[in-house]
């Protein structure tokens, strides 16, 4: 009762903040730069709407400054010998793989009580999150002032979610939006006129995700094997050990996000299950989008129809995707945990 009670109080507290979008951009009292950054907010919801065909409603059309630089701390936890995270479920939105508490100290309480019963536990910041259609989610003070390409791939993500959702698949909806957002923005920011990210940014993300999969991979096939505890421990500490040597030898000299390196550094059962969550779908839904023609419509209900199945012959029709996916993509050089420069021939 105190989670649900702590939810309903802090969702109302952000409603009840809420001012007029519309109205704070006439207001010649607002802040330049936020007004600025409000526009581009305006910008990005029209254009999800016209070419993305997203359900907009009156979705972000409010602004609500926080109190608290995050409005959510999102908790993950995966037993010590799994990489499946922890589920937990709700009346109306179903299972989740993640539990969000308006107040950080509550969720440090979980967190300090699910480590003493064995868990790896992941507790981080949320800036954003989406209520699904029940409420008009509003622009937040915690993620108003990001780049306009880095708003719009947030906004992309959390729309898709009021687009398509399947109750208790936490990994089929996230890695649906991550999608959504991955296919929409490199045309968004061509109609913007902004040049296309650096190949530096690109191959840094690509090669931290593909380091992340290769500890995934290895712990896998350890968490399965036969071997004694004493020996899974063991071999788990020096996994996610060379994890941290081979970002650390792989970054040297980047220009970085500091999030990336403060993941990395934490990285236990339940942030690889976070990462996974998020990206181990991608590949198969951008190719369902291929094979609907890159048309948003015939992908949408092709999402639906796959959400419509059971979840086992969800899984299976995914995998395949995922495969076709790979098999058509380039074989480049990538990370690895394996050899002495961290780097593989092929991922």
């Amino acid at each position: 009762m105190h989670f649900y009670s702590q939810a309903a109080a802090g969702q109302l507290k952000i409603l009840a903040g809420r001012k007029s979008i519309d109205r704070l951009v006439q207001d010649e009292h607002t802040a330049p730069k936020l007004k600025t950054q409000l526009q581009w907010v305006q910008s990005i919801r029209a254009y999800a709407h016209a070419e993305l065909h997203l359900p907009v409603g009156s979705a972000y059309s409010d602004f609500t400054k926080l109190d608290d630089e995050y409005p959510l701390w999102n908790l993950i936890a995966a037993p010590e010998f799994s990489l499946s995270p922890k589920r937990w479920c709700y009346p109306i939105a179903g299972c989740a793989s993640y539990r969000g508490y308006f107040d950080k100290a509550d969720a440090q309480v979980q967190a300090g009580r699910l480590r003493a019963e064995g868990y790896d536990v992941y507790l981080g910041p949320v800036p954003a999150y989406s209520t699904l259609g029940w409420f008009d989610d509003p622009i937040l003070s915690s993620f108003v002032d990001w780049k306009p390409d880095r708003l719009a791939a947030l906004l992309f993500h959390e729309l898709a979610h009021r687009r398509v959702y399947i109750s208790g698949d936490t990994r089929f909806n996230e890695s649906f939006a991550t999608a959504v957002s991955q296919i929409a923005l490199p045309e968004w920011r061509r109609r913007q006129g902004m040049p296309k990210p650096k190949v530096a940014s690109v191959e840094q993300a690509r090669r931290i995700n593909g380091l992340m999969v290769s500890a995934r991979k290895r712990l896998q096939t350890l968490y399965k094997s036969d071997v004694s505890d004493e020996q899974k421990r063991a071999e788990k500490a020096q996994t996610l050990q060379r994890l941290r040597y081979c970002y650390r030898k792989l970054s040297e000299g980047w220009q970085q996000d500091k999030r990336f390196a403060t993941m990395i550094e934490k990285t236990n059962n339940a942030t690889l299950a976070l990462v996974s969550e998020y990206q181990s779908r991608v590949p198969a839904f951008v190719q369902l989008y291929k094979d609907s023609g890159s048309d948003w419509e015939r992908f949408y209900q092709a999402v639906e129809q796959l959400g419509d199945l059971p979840k086992a012959q969800r899984k299976e029709r995914l995998e395949a995707l995922n495969k076709r996916a790979q098999t058509s993509s380039k074989k480049v050089t990538g990370p690895s945990l394996q050899s002495d420069t961290c780097m593989s021939a092929a991922n």
